[in-house]
């Protein structure tokens, strides 16, 4: 039987040809597939609404922002139309099951062999390729993922099918056929190849990600019905099974049998979950209690083994958890100390040898089960290394070392599920306290409360039931929302605030750059340089700071122009005439001014006398004006020469630093190091771009700290300024395992 992974298109596929009649099991299988898919697709168009909506609001331009929301309106619009047409697709492959054999293939290879000429090769689109290479990923990692339900279910819908047969499967439930349905139907989203690959990967998460237990339906379903119910799939561990003693054959059976089944339950074919076992299997070294250690140690005249799983390793868990904690733990304060690091392998190892089984045989763990307890030993040592994790958070985590080892025991979904109750806790409570610093005042906070209280109910409470912490994670989410939206006002007051005093600040440095600049140019009377700098600089204040708006900077500069050329001498009669146009113009736009910006209005009359007095006596004395006109200009140059400071060239080094800063987001967490050895994390709140500056606040929204691009690029050579990573914690110590099984395998 040839199980090649072949893609198929749903359309123009060769042996579809009539719906065929089936059995009411298969249409039963078919109305629940529908179904099902349809409601895991709901939470995937949900899921990436989320991530546009986020991506939009730490969009760094206008014009990206609006990319983000204009897909976001189009997959809104679109997608129950969308999903009908998945649904359809789906229901159609049980009407027309798709053929899944080696001539089946060939003939799409042949076809694909003779459209793809290098002509039209060319014509693939760099955007084409890049979601054929993510859809191809996606399909391959589901058939991994499903390697054992896919090669049931071909089997018995084979038998089911008259126009199938072993030469020739067929199989409805192909993760290559729900992804291409999905694929061609969601081709009417109108989006960029960004989004679409963020719609392609929300659809991996939620619906394919969760196949499994549609086709664990299935095959109950079928089951049922009679049809091929004593299948069974023997993996690579047929052999070590069969090496256990024969003289405990008898008393492991039950127990073999029971882990076969429960390691088809909780998918022993997750890809990642495979992989890491088989990395853990080269390392097994001597220190192992499994039942595969004692068979290949002893032979079969070795000892009889009794194996621990289930609810008795969970009892015997639960009994050291308590003595752990009475041991390590404060029951007043769980954060007290350094983090608690417990040696799983070691603790394992001591309750085996204390633990004497009734019927007096050797005890042994499961061999699922000992590289469970090393995976977990492994995900808390980076954890405890975690430099991005908050102190306080990290000794509060280091308590679950134990719960969360009788959580993957009882569920292996846990590596599998992104949104597993246990670990979305998990993740939760990293990203929340990510903010805080040995320096807090942690007694006095309630978000640290709260996480405190929920550590010691998992470890009072937990006793294999995941619910509790579901129900931890929805009243912590609960408290979150709150907290988050106290914090969001405070946030957006103080980054409104800071932006208000940034341009207040540039306004006033700007009026006095241009009014120096002018006067220094063309110097003026004692009395109109006190008119200008004491009293119409308020007008140009406010006029910078509503020019968004009314456009009147240019006019409040144009008076400074206006006022200063009236003061100086013109011999020519039509500027004579421009004179005594403008003079009235002036005084009366400088009186109006003035009186917004309520000046003093004894102030004010006395003001405007003595500028007429100097604009009349300009326009009598020319001829002394013009013979004092090339005095007063020598000083410019000089005074224009001193204005303009040469900018400062970058330190060696720093420079290669600004392209790592201008990678922060708004909303990204930092630590700051100080010269005296202490440290505080603050989040990224605003960049406001007219001032060059970096406005940081801490958790509850408060300003902490504003630097400029420059600055921080100093501060990040000199080591003083690190960028926390916020993705999931389990997720990147998932990733930190695996990398370090790799490069030691």
């Amino acid at each position: 039987m040839n199980r090649q992974s072949g893609i198929h298109y749903l359309h123009d596929r060769p042996g579809a040809g009539s719906p065929v009649s089936v059995p009411p099991e298969v249409t039963r299988i078919r109305d629940t597939v529908v179904a099902g898919l349809g409601d895991l697709l709901q939470g995937a168009f949900d899921a990436v609404d989320d991530s546009l909506f986020e991506l939009a609001n730490n969009a760094r331009s206008n014009n990206e922002q609006n990319r983000y929301f204009e897909a976001m309106r189009e997959i809104r619009i679109k997608r129950k139309g969308v999903e009908k047409q998945f649904q359809h697709s789906v229901g159609a492959l049980f009407n027309h099951p798709p053929l899944a054999d080696a001539d089946q293939q060939s003939q799409d290879q042949l076809q694909n062999q003779e459209t793809a000429s290098p002509e039209s090769l060319s014509l693939v689109q760099d955007d084409d390729l890049e979601e054929q290479v993510a859809l191809s990923a996606m399909i391959s990692k589901a058939r991994s993922y499903f390697q054992g339900p896919l090669l049931q279910l071909q089997t018995r819908f084979t038998v089911i099918y008259p126009s199938a047969s072993e030469e020739r499967p067929v199989n409805p439930l192909l993760p290559d056929y729900i992804c291409r349905a999905f694929a061609e139907a969601a081709g009417a989203f109108e989006i960029q190849i960004r989004e679409r690959l963020i719609v392609l990967k929300q659809f991996d998460r939620y619906v394919v990600a969760n196949l499994g237990m549609l086709m664990d339906e299935a095959n109950r379903i079928l089951i049922q019905a009679g049809i091929v119910p004593n299948f069974r799939y023997h993996g690579k561990n047929r052999q070590e099974s069969s090496e256990i003693p024969a003289s405990s054959s008898q008393n492991t059976a039950g127990s073999h049998a029971a882990e076969a089944q429960e390691s088809y339950q909780v998918r022993e074919n997750d890809a990642l979950f495979q992989q890491i076992r088989q990395l853990l299997a080269e390392q097994r070294g001597h220190r192992s209690y499994s039942t595969s250690h004692y068979g290949s140690s002893h032979g079969h005249g070795g000892t009889e083994i009794h194996i621990v799983g289930g609810a008795e390793l969970l009892h015997m868990l639960s009994q050291a958890s308590a003595n752990t904690a009475r041991q390590n733990a404060a029951q007043d304060n769980l954060s007290a100390g350094e983090p608690v690091t417990v040696d799983l392998r070691d603790l394992i190892e001591h309750v085996l040898e204390t633990h004497e089984p009734e019927d007096g045989k050797q005890p042994a763990l499961q061999e699922m089960d000992e590289d469970l307890i090393n995976l977990v030993s492994m995900l808390f040592e980076f954890i405890l290394d975690d430099y991005n994790l908050s102190a306080p958070i990290q000794v509060l985590i280091s308590r679950l070392q134990i719960p969360i080892l009788k959580v993957v025991i009882k569920d292996k979904s846990f590596f599998s599920r992104a949104n597993h109750p246990a670990r979305k806790l998990l993740n939760s409570l990293a990203r929340a306290g990510i903010g805080w610093s040995n320096a807090d005042e942690k007694s006095r906070d309630k978000l640290y409360e709260q996480i405190h209280n929920i550590v010691a109910r998992i470890l009072d409470e937990f006793d294999g039931d995941i619910q509790l912490f579901e129900t931890l994670g929805e009243e912590f989410d609960q408290f979150l929302t709150r907290e988050n939206r106290k914090a969001s006002l405070v946030e957006q007051r103080t980054r409104e605030s800071e932006r208000g005093r940034i341009k207040s600040q540039k306004a006033q440095d700007t009026v006095d750059h241009l009014l120096k600049e002018k006067l220094a140019r063309r110097p003026v009377p004692p009395a109109i340089h006190d008119i200008l700098v004491n009293g119409w600089s308020r007008v140009m204040f406010l006029a910078y700071l509503r020019n968004d708006v009314e456009h009147r900077w240019e006019q409040s500069v144009r008076v400074v122009d206006d006022l200063i050329w009236c003061l100086h001498p013109h011999l020519d009669d039509d500027e004579r005439d421009q004179w005594v146009r403008v003079v009235p113009r002036l005084l009366k736009a400088l009186r109006a001014g003035l009186e917004e910006v309520s000046y003093n209005s004894s102030r004010l009359d006395e003001m405007m006398a003595q500028l007429k007095h100097e604009l009349t006596e300009a326009f009598r004395n020319l001829a002394l004006a013009e013979a004092r006109e090339p005095d007063d200009m020598e000083p410019e140059q000089p005074v224009l020469e001193e204005a303009v400071e040469p900018e400062e060239p970058l330190e060696a080094g720093v420079a290669e630093y600004l392209s790592d800063i201008d990678a922060i987001n708004v909303g990204q967490w930092v630590e700051f190091r100080l010269v005296n050895g202490s440290s505080f994390r603050c989040k990224l709140s605003a960049i406001i771009d007219e001032a060059d500056c970096f406005v940081f606040v801490n958790r509850m929204g408060l300003k902490v700290i504003e630097k400029t691009r420059v600055d921080l690029a100093h501060e990040m050579r000199r080591g003083r300024l690190t960028v926390l990573e916020q993705g999931a914690l389990i997720d990147r110590a998932l990733d930190a395992v695996v990398g370090t099984l790799r490069k030691q395998a």
